[in-house]
Parts: C-alpha cells; sequence; structure tokens
C-alpha cells in the first residue's frame, strides 16, 4: 500500500510513518515544518528516519537513507497546486491527515493559524481526495470536541456541538467536511479523536515535557485547577496502533443509520469516526506521581486555576474501535511515562 501522511515531521505523524515503513509500505510524507516549537525536534524526528536535514528544501522529494520506500516533502498543505501535483503524479492508496496547527491555549492568542492549516489545509486534502480518489482518507480530530460535555465516557454517538475553543471548533468542522465530502463524493472518510496523546518525541509543549523540565531545573511545575484534572491520557504506541487498523479498514454505510434518529458518529454515507483513548482516566496528581517514580525525584507544585479553553476531565468511550478492530489501548501511565523519561534523558544527554 502507497500512504501520504501528513505531519510527519510532528509527534505521532513520525511514529505512524515508521510503522508502516517497517511493515513494508510505502510511504510519502509531508510536513512544513513551522516553528509553533523547536524545529530541532522535529528534525530529530526526521533524521531518525533517515530523512537528512541538508537535503530537504520545499517542494523538493527528500529520499530516506534508512528506508527505502520512504520520501518526505517539505510543503505546507495551503499550497493548493504542489498537493494536487503530488496526488496527480502518485497513485495514493490511503492519506493519513495528521498535520495541524495543534494547542489549546495557544488558539487563545493566534486563531488564524488555525483557520490556516486546519480549516483550508483540510479542505485541500479532501479536494485533492476529490480530484484522485483514494481508497481511504483518514484525520485527527480530537477529545477537545466534547467541549461542554460531562456525561461519561464521551462517546461519538454524543452530541459535541459545544466546544470551548478554536482549536477544538477546527476539529469539528473537520469531522462536518469530511461528511460532506463522503456524502458527495463517495470518499471513505474517518475521524480519529485521540486522547491526551504522550510519549517519546513528544512536543515541548505538553505537560509532561513542561513537568520533566522543571522538576529537573529544581523549578515549580503548574498544576491547574488545583491538580483536580481527570485526563485520559493514551500512550503513542497505542494511538500509532489504532490509526492502523482503522486505515486498513476503509467504512461503508451503515446501513441502521436514520435521519429521524442521527448518530453522529458514523452515517449511511461512507463515513465514521472513532474515539482512540485508553478508556481508563488518570488524575493529574497521579499522573505527575508516575513521572517524579520515575525521575526519583519530587516536584514542587504550584497549584492554579482551570484555564480557559481547558476541560476538566476526559474519558474515552472506545467500544466501537473494539467491536470493527478488535482493538483498545491498554499502555499503563506507569509504564508510558518511564518510556518518555528514558527517552528524555538519552535525546537530551547528546
Amino acid at each position: 500500500m502507497k500512504y501520504l501522511i501528513t505531519g510527519t515531521a510532528g509527534f505521532i505523524g513520525f511514529h505512524l510513518a515508521k510503522n508502516l515503513l517497517e511493515r513494508g509500505d510505502t510511504v510519502i510524507g509531508i510536513d512544513n515544518i513551522n516553528d509553533y516549537y523547536d524545529v530541532n525536534l522535529k528534525y530529530a524526528r526526521l533524521a531518525n528516519t533517515g530523512i537528512e536535514k541538508k537535503k530537504i528544501h520545499p517542494n523538493n522529494p527528500v529520499q530516506s537513507t534508512i528506508y527505502s520506500k520512504y520520501r518526505f516533502i517539505k510543503m505546507d498543505l495551503a499550497e493548493k497546486e504542489n498537493l494536487i501535483n503530488i496526488f496527480r503524479d502518485e497513485s495514493i492508496d490511503v492519506v493519513i491527515n495528521l498535520a495541524a496547527q495543534a494547542g489549546v491555549r495557544y488558539s487563545l492568542t493566534n486563531p488564524h493559524a488555525y483557520i490556516d492549516a486546519n480549516i483550508t489545509g483540510f479542505l485541500n486534502i479532501l479536494e485533492a481526495c476529490r480530484a484522485f480518489p483514494v481508497k481511504h482518507l483518514v484525520y485527527a480530530s480530537s477529545s477537545s470536541v466534547y467541549g461542554a460535555n460531562t456525561k461519561m465516557p464521551f462517546s461519538t454517538s454524543d452530541n459535541v456541538d459545544h466546544p470551548l475553543s478554536l482549536y477544538a471548533t477546527t476539529k469539528k468542522a473537520n469531522e462536518l467536511m469530511a461528511h460532506n465530502y463522503s456524502h458527495l463524493f463517495n470518499i471513505p472518510t474517518t475521524g480519529l479523536r485521540f486522547f491526551t496523546v504522550y510519549g517519546p518525541w513528544g512536543r515541548p509543549d505538553m505537560a509532561l515535557f513542561l513537568f520533566i523540565e522543571a522538576i529537573s531545573k529544581g523549578k515549580p511545575i503548574q498544576v491547574f485547577n488545583h491538580g483536580k484534572m481527570r485526563r485520559d491520557f493514551t500512550y503513542v504506541g497505542d494511538i500509532v496502533e489504532g490509526v492502523v487498523r482503522v486505515a486498513d479498514r476503509p467504512p461503508v454505510g451503515n446501513p441502521e443509520w436514520s435521519g429521524n434518529n442521527p448518530d453522529p458518529g458514523s452515517s449511511y454515507a461512507p463515513y465514521k469516526v472513532y474515539n482512540i483513548g485508553n478508556s481508563s482516566p488518570v488524575e493529574l496528581m497521579d499522573y505527575i506521581g508516575a513521572l517524579e517514580k520515575a525521575l526519583g525525584k519530587t516536584a514542587q507544585k504550584e497549584m492554579l486555576p482551570l484555564q480557559p479553553g481547558d476541560v476538566p476531565a476526559t474519558y474515552a468511550d472506545v467500544t466501537d474501535l473494539m467491536r470493527d478492530t478488535g482493538y483498545k489501548p491498554d499502555t499503563p501511565v506507569e509504564q508510558g511515562v518511564a518510556n518518555f523519561v528514558t527517552w528524555y534523558k538519552e535525546y537530551y544527554s547528546k
């Protein structure tokens, strides 16, 4: 199979590309390598897959020195014509769109970045799939779409019309846009609502990264909502396994779907939405405790109120994922955090 993966210099995209390459698939990777966070980490991820920084130039394919079936192209999804050219020149089987402007808090001060990357960029992906049909379009959504919902666990059959950040709004918009193209053009699309992904090679703006840096420097960590947060922390390896299993299973229309009682997570069209989460919420203080144990250090804690755009709890209902793919994420937080600490120490000791 030939996969086009967007965001392969990113956290999840990097791991996904390696997984597919190691099972023998062909991967074309795209990333604009923006400076939302340290670009050196992005280049290091690429280097780990054999993409040499010195060879990367805009819109110039770079062949991996490690994987014979991996080529990388530095480009922005807003570059519609260049994206169309890739689809025209390659016989792509499956598209996995992970490229996006990430971060809930950043969306409060930089809203236009989310429209450009998450709306315009995704529209260009949809149009390319329309012009050059693929077997399956898989795209990253987010648990953030549940917003003000408080009924636990979060189910894809729940209404999600009350997002609490522009980031969440753009992810919900992606789901609506995908359904439109599934309905009008019969493009099989699957949205994946990721729940608080963490692990080796993670983003520096994420809690685990911020915590370990503060603890290592003897500085206090910021603990929001006075520690009374619950998150369905999901290990990146589990996320990737879920993505691969879903990607191998394009959706078909749900014959039981009814407009009289519409299920938001499926459709009469070839459209589906899944949660991918550990389905085992962890208290923030226990998450910090796992980090303290792995580091052998106790954190100084600065207790703060809930931040705008944040939700106090997340909890994934993965019934549909288990039924359709036979898979459920299950890496314990203690193991996942320890794996992250091992990677962090190794990476930053160089």
